[in-house]
C-alpha cells in the first residue's frame, strides 16, 4: 500500500510569519497535535508541534501574541513521498523518531501521514509496528 492511501491530504498549516499564539488556535479548533509550517509561497519550511509551543514558547518566556512561528518551529522536516511505501514511511518515522510526516508529491505538500493513518489502515503490517516502537527508544548516540 502507498502513502498516498493512507495519507490526510485536508491539510491545516501555519505560515512561518504567523503568531504562535495563531498557531495554537489552528491546533486547538483543529484538534490536531502537528501543523506544517510554510513559507509565503507555500513551500514547507518546518513543522510545529503542541509540545514546541510548550517548551519553545511557553517555557522560556516569549509572548505567544508577538513571537513568530518561525522563532520556535523545527526545521529540516523529514518527508515521504506520496508514491512510497507505508512500511518504508514507517521505517522513516521510525529512524527520525516522528509520529507524523509531510507527504510531498514532485516537491510539494500534498498531504500528512500520522501514527493513527497507519493504524487505521487494513494494511497494517508488523513491520511497521516494529518501526513506530523505535519512535517511542531513546535516541541513540552515533
Amino acid at each position: 500500500m502507498k502513502v498516498q492511501d493512507v495519507m490526510t491530504s485536508h491539510l491545516i498549516t501555519v505560515d512561518r510569519e504567523e503568531t504562535v499564539a495563531a498557531a495554537a488556535r489552528l491546533l486547538s479548533r483543529h484538534n490536531i497535535g502537528a501543523l506544517p509550517v510554510t513559507s509565503g509561497e507555500g513551500r514547507l519550511v518546518g513543522m510545529l508541534t503542541d509540545r514546541d509551543i510548550t517548551v519553545r514558547c511557553v517555557a522560556a518566556n516569549f509572548d505567544p501574541n508577538i513571537t513568530r512561528v518561525r522563532t520556535i518551529m523545527s526545521t529540516g522536516a523529514v518527508t515521504v513521498p506520496a508514491e512510497e511505501s507505508t512500511g518504508t514511511a514507517a521505517r522513516i518515522m521510525g529512524r527520525s523518531q516522528v509520529r507524523r510526516l509531510p507527504v510531498t508529491s514532485n516537491g510539494k505538500l500534498v498531504g500528512m501521514v500520522s501514527q493513527g493513518d497507519f493504524a487505521t489502515s487494513a494494511d497494517y503490517s508488523v513491520e511497521a509496528a516494529q518501526a513506530f516502537l523505535e519512535v517511542f527508544q531513546p535516541i541513540r548516540e552515533e
